[in-house]
């Protein structure tokens, strides 16, 4: 894989890349991308040797779904893995289009469709075979449910356990949820049988809340977390005036520890993004990160920020300096009892 190595998720047989494509930037999250740059992005990822593709139907109403599907047809299908999620079912919009996604969903997008949330048995079936005809291919490898925040209930009552059935009966590979948050996943990680949790934004290095109880409880119950919003929406990848952290802006007290996580990389050798890509591995639950690329210029970038050496002596000053708790994993000192080895 060029580099970038891969490892299995939880108990089951799929694997992913340890870099991952994160497909909601191909959606024309917040603003538009071209066919053609996003076919080059998407083919650019896989020369990188990224293997594992992420998206959603709400990723643009689809239209995410639909260039995955483009860029990886033709490619041997045992040769990648993707995800998708359900929970939001995509509903034709009758009569005149008028506008666009940006409002609701955050998509430049026309608003085609309306989404509306059902994480039933039945819409969690809908879901996942619309999303194979967008997709284009005859299996999903992992489905998670999406952000069920305020819809936990139905989630854990009908939605889960139909991606139990569908997990048995071979029409998915692995199963899981992803959120925002590390509470809920924590919840379906002691209290049902899924796979991997996709875990975003919560566990970087600005934030460390997944590693109270979520993290912990995968290594004990043997799933497997995938990170997404290792850079916190920005800050970590460019701590700028005005940028932004978990999509806001972000507060002067963080702007300055992302500066002197910054300046501490510079003075190892390295970089700020390298170290942010490299810290969830430091985890042994952790199988994979997930990186938003929209524009065919960042693949080469990620793909270099993962293969550069973050020195020993950068996160042992970290944790000196404060800027990283004690407690927190580093790469080079997994615990025993990994669960997402190679």
């Amino acid at each position: 894989m060029s580099g970038i190595g891969a490892r299995r998720l939880g108990r089951s047989a799929v694997r992913v890349s340890e870099l991952s494509y994160g497909g909601a930037g191909i959606g024309n999250l917040y603003s538009p991308v071209t066919d053609e740059d996003a076919a080059v992005a998407l083919n650019s990822a896989w020369d990188a040797g990224m293997r594992y593709f992420d998206t959603a139907p709400h990723y643009g109403l689809g239209l995410s779904e639909r260039r995955i599907g483009a860029a990886l047809r033709g490619r041997p299908r045992d040769a990648y893995t993707v995800s998708t999620k359900v929970g939001r079912i995509l509903e034709p919009v009758t009569g005149p289009v008028s506008g666009d996604d940006l409002a609701d969903g955050g998509f430049a997008v026309p608003a085609d469709h309306r989404r509306r949330w059902d994480f039933s048995a039945d819409g969690v079936r809908r879901s996942i075979e619309s999303s194979l005809e967008r997709l284009g291919i005859d299996r999903v490898d992992i489905v998670y449910l999406h952000d069920p925040d305020d819809h936990g209930e139905e989630a854990f009552r009908e939605g889960y356990p139909a991606l139990e059935r569908l997990r048995s009966e071979g029409v998915v590979g692995a199963i899981g949820a992803g959120m925002n948050q590390a509470e809920m996943l924590t919840r379906f990680v002691r209290d049902t049988d899924v796979d991997a949790v996709l875990c975003a934004g919560r566990y970087t290095l600005l934030d460390h809340q997944a590693l109270t109880e979520l993290l912990p409880a995968a290594s004990e119950r043997g799933a497997s977390i995938v990170i997404g919003g290792v850079f916190n929406s920005g800050l970590l990848a460019d701590p700028k005036d005005g940028a932004r952290f978990n999509y806001t802006e972000a507060p002067d007290e963080l702007l300055d520890r992302a500066r002197s996580l910054q300046g501490l990389a510079a003075r190892h050798g390295t970089t700020l993004r390298a170290a942010a890509l490299a810290f969830p591995f430091g985890h042994p639950a952790v199988a994979s990160v997930l990186v938003g690329i929209h524009a065919p210029g960042q693949v080469a970038d990620a793909a270099e920020q993962f293969a550069t050496e973050v020195p020993g002596d950068f996160w042992k000053e970290a944790r000196a300096e404060g800027l990283l708790p004690p407690e927190a994993p580093v790469p080079g000192e997994s615990a025993p009892g990994e669960v997402a080895g190679p």
